[in-house]
């Protein structure tokens, strides 16, 4: 997976660098290094920007309206469900407290509740 995502920033990266090549003495993105989301001279988006092309790219997808930071809860519950450890999520996550994680970011999903119970039921009455 991780060979997976790294094969795709390198592949969002060459355009990036051969319009660096062509842009010359206006590039503007030296500042701030190789950034994923940018503008068209490599400056760095606004959240006004970002919000508007993730709110396209939903509608697109015919996904409901969201916040873009919604990702982010999705990506811990989606853990969660995984299996993958709390500390593990938190360090993804960039969160100095598990308890953030946990409290405000994962979100267990009914099927997921439904099924320790179920667990649980049969542990004790088997």
């Amino acid at each position: 997976m991780l060979d997976t995502i790294a094969a795709a920033l390198h592949h969002h990266m060459r355009p990036q660098l051969e319009k660096r090549m062509l842009v010359g003495a206006a590039w503007e993105g030296e500042e701030w290094g190789a950034l994923v989301l940018t503008n068209e001279v490599e400056r760095t988006l606004t959240s006004f920007h970002v919000n508007r092309r993730f709110r396209k790219l939903l509608q697109l997808a015919g996904l409901p309206t969201m916040r873009y930071h919604d990702l982010r809860h999705g990506a811990a519950s989606l853990m969660a469900a995984q299996g993958v450890p709390a500390r593990v999520a938190m360090e993804i996550l960039g969160h100095s407290q598990i308890s953030t994680t946990m409290n405000i970011y994962t979100h267990i999903a009914p099927e997921l509740q439904r099924e320790a119970s179920e667990r649980v039921s049969a542990a004790l009455w088997r």
